[in-house]
């Protein structure tokens, strides 16, 4: 298969957080008095940042649940063999999903050509990290989840979730690469975007948790 690199656009701009966000670090120690699930965290700076791999998928699963053929994956991300069967135009939106977040190594999808979009790990923004730092802003809150007992009323099973605080701005980058022949592979991520800026980012989404809102800037 003969492919022909057109061009490489960047899409960049800052990530609001709209409510608190949890992310989490995969902490397996105990830390007495400490968070049950803290946020991740840059090793060096200690400031929070949102993965690109979080971004990724979750704009890949809005769009695969919009599409409304997760039920032949069993849940599992496409792969090619969702593509038997289907009609023309599903097939071409299948398709374009897979050109753009690729295919897992157990599935040949060469036919397709190499994944077209890359995520960027968003850093705090300087906006943001100078605001924190005059006015003496904490980066991170904890918030207090528990269970109610429906018949006794009473708070059950306290644990302790460190979110990032609301109103914090994230730099972020994705670059898409545009082969010769590609249509509507832009437009489709776009839509995963949008889709995401209207569900969640992160843990505990049902709770309130993860709004965010995408503030374009450059988009060459």
């Amino acid at each position: 298969m003969n492919l022909k690199l057109e061009s490489i656009k960047q899409i960049k701009g800052k990530i609001l957080l709209k409510s608190g966000l949890h992310i989490g670090a995969g902490d397996t120690q105990m830390h007495i008095g400490g968070t049950d699930a803290p946020v991740i965290k840059h090793p060096h700076t200690l400031e929070p940042y949102i993965p690109g791999s979080s971004l990724k998928g979750k704009v890949r699963a809005l769009l695969e649940l919009k599409e409304g053929y997760v039920g032949k994956t069993d849940g599992k991300p496409y792969s090619t063999r969702v593509l038997s069967g289907l009609d023309d135009r599903s097939r071409t939106h299948c398709e374009n999903l897979l050109k753009l977040f690729g295919t897992s190594g157990d599935d040949d999808g060469s036919e397709l050509g190499p994944t077209r979009v890359s995520f960027a790990d968003a850093t705090l923004s300087e906006e943001s990290r100078s605001d924190l730092t005059n006015n003496r802003w904490p980066m991170t809150e904890v918030k207090a989840e528990n269970t109610i007992n429906r018949i006794k009323g009473t708070a059950e099973h306290p644990r302790f979730i460190e979110r990032v605080v609301p109103g914090l701005k994230f730099d972020f980058s994705i670059s898409l690469k545009h082969f010769e022949g590609d249509e509507g592979i832009e437009e489709l991520l776009r839509e995963g975007l949008s889709l995401l800026e209207k569900d969640s980012l992160g843990g505990s989404g049902s709770r309130g948790y993860g709004r965010i809102e995408f503030e374009f800037s450059n988009q060459a």
